[in-house]
């Protein structure tokens, strides 16, 4: 018989802890020594206890398997092809189809293995008769398919709409009214962490944002609960602060929980996750690989329902087989080595991702409600307020960085100085300037790293 141990201790409160903790600490200040805050303003404190949780938090639609994705860009159909194909034989079970116009469907889906993996899509334009050939063509394949139309995304991505405010919605609505079972609408969070957002405007946007699609199609008299069948996709971007990526997910859900039991409509959503591109770097780009490893963890332990890397040379190479492989066989490695894919949630329990998730969604939520009051996401773009807040994160994680409070390992602290990168761009890794009417400021996505790179190319 297995004798229940902790019935010899005595329970230790999280008060006593703390008094513990400042004696050992011998006249030093506790918050100044052991406390620091996060660009979102949470005071991390160096322990956590039963008594800092209420109850353990019940995570809505989180998922007991996660998919590994891969990126397959189509630009001839027979390469794309044959891409997809080896993807899935060398291990991914999600493919993430671009495209920035249509193509030939059933040159790209030849011999396909549609039981095999689940698809994304994410095109760079909208087309209806073309939408309208590829959903029908995968219903009758019997594919499971998100088809990721994100106008929304579009306009703050470019600041302009595909046409404008009205065909745009037109076309969703045929889409959707037509389409009622399928996952046609996403939200992308990760255009506004790529561009400086701290985690809580990165959730109350993202949850504004949604508001956006289904208040439309809640109030639309010729769309009238067509969310109801289909399941929002989310697409976030994961950072470095590991344990706060994690409650970020799981606070996402909780959230969104929230508003869609408002609507009386299906309180699940999906969630793709890739890592940052803000804090990857050009310089000691190997270090990418233990950036993007732990980044995908913090993903899986949170909840999304498909991961996809992102390659340690993306910044700067072309797509090619090497990156994808080694990123790729990090999921791999996660999955079928470490075992990440045994246990389901394991971070139910977890004292201090309890508080955390709990503390993320509690300040999301304040700024989703001052969102709504200013009008709701669309007017805020319109108006400039989302671009200006998300320009002052940006600013105070970049003078962060600049400071060496936030280190970037062989880019702001212990750079190798004889590295060389000039003669290895095979891609333009910094921002583009591109002079264009748009109707609202775009959300420009930009690394922390791209002053310190552009000074030493500049003197290689």
């Amino acid at each position: 018989m297995t004798k229940n141990l902790f019935k010899d201790f005595n329970p230790v409160s999280s008060k006593a802890w703390k008094q513990k903790i400042q004696v050992d600490l011998k006249g030093a200040d506790y918050n100044d020594t052991l406390v620091w805050q996060s660009l979102e303003g949470i005071h991390v404190r160096p322990t956590y206890h039963a008594d800092d949780v209420e109850k353990v938090i019940s995570i809505p639609g989180h998922p007991t398997h996660w998919n590994i994705a891969q990126t397959i860009f189509i630009d001839k159909e027979d390469i794309a092809n044959s891409l997809a194909l080896n993807s899935i034989k060398r291990g991914a079970e999600a493919l993430i189809f671009t495209a920035e116009t249509s193509f030939e469907i059933a040159q790209v889906f030849n011999n396909f293995p549609f039981e095999k993996a689940t698809l994304y899509f994410e095109f760079q334009f909208l087309e209806e008769p073309f939408l309208l050939k590829l959903i029908s063509f995968l219903t009758e394949k019997n594919a499971s398919v998100f088809y990721n139309i994100d106008l929304l995304g579009n306009l703050a991505k470019t600041g302009n709409w595909f046409y404008n405010l009205k065909r745009d919605h037109e076309i969703l609505e045929k889409l959707q009214k037509k389409f009622t079972d399928k996952n046609l609408i996403s939200v992308d969070t990760s255009i506004y962490q790529n561009a400086g957002a701290n985690i809580v405007q990165q959730l109350a946007y993202g949850l504004a944002h949604a508001n956006e699609y289904i208040h439309h199609f809640n109030t639309n008299a010729g769309a009238s609960n067509t969310c109801n069948g289909t399941l929002i996709t989310f697409k976030t971007a994961t950072g470095s602060n590991y344990f706060f990526e994690i409650a970020k997910i799981r606070a996402l859900r909780l959230l969104y929980a929230s508003l869609a039991a408002a609507y009386n409509i299906s309180e699940t959503c999906h969630v793709i996750s890739r890592p940052s591109r803000r804090n990857k770097t050009l310089y000691d780009y190997n270090v990418n690989m233990l950036r993007t490893t732990t980044e995908t963890m913090s993903a899986v332990l949170g909840g999304a329902n498909t991961v996809c890397n992102l390659p340690y040379d993306a910044l700067y190479h072309k797509s090619n087989e090497f990156g994808e492989r080694i990123s790729r066989n990090q999921l791999l490695i996660l999955k079928n080595e470490s075992y990440f894919d045994t246990v389901s949630n394991p971070a139910d329990g977890s004292y201090y991702i309890e508080t955390i998730t709990q503390q993320l969604a509690e300040q999301a939520l304040e700024v989703f409600k001052l969102i709504e009051k200013g009008g709701g996401l669309l007017a805020q773009l319109k108006d400039g307020t989302l671009q200006k807040k998300i320009k002052e994160s940006a600013k105070k994680e970049q003078e962060w960085f600049d400071a060496g409070k936030l280190v970037l390992v062989g880019t702001n602290k212990y750079p190798n100085d004889a590295d060389r990168m000039k003669s290895d761009l095979e891609l333009y890794p910094f921002v583009k300037t591109n002079a264009r009417k748009t109707e609202i400021e775009p959300i420009i996505a930009k690394r922390l790293a791209e002053k310190v790179e552009q000074e030493r190319l500049s003197h290689e």
